[in-house]
């Protein structure tokens, strides 16, 4: 059974950091693209960062370019994202997922972890 577990949300003031962490089990991510996601309330979920498990290579979106860092940890099978400079617009439930294919979709989820930050 595949599971995507997503820690270290909370609440952090403005310019303050956290690090979500996404522990992955249940079959080997070596070929799969891992991602971190994130939805706002009354606002769609939108793409925050990805990375490539096996290669490392990676890409943010805009919004967080410079301020967020996707890692992976394949010894431990987790995927990192380390927030800092965060800001009340990052206010958002925080999801984890892999891609065997980006262009097939997110295979998996994980079930979000609260991120809130104050202003």
């Amino acid at each position: 059974q595949v599971q995507l577990v997503e820690t270290g949300g909370g609440v952090v003031q403005t310019g303050g950091s956290l690090r979500l962490s996404c522990a992955a089990s249940g079959r080997s991510f070596s070929s799969y693209v891992m991602a971190w996601f994130r939805q706002a309330p009354g606002k769609e979920r939108e793409f925050v960062a990805r990375i490539n498990w096996s290669g490392g290579g990676s890409y943010y979106a805009d919004s967080v370019k410079g301020r967020f860092t996707i890692s992976r940890d394949i010894a431990w099978n987790t995927v990192y994202l380390q927030m800092n400079n965060l800001k009340p617009e990052d206010t958002a439930v925080y999801y984890c997922a892999a891609a065997a294919a980006i262009v097939r979709g997110y295979n998996y989820w994980g079930q979000g972890t609260q991120v809130t930050v104050s202003s």
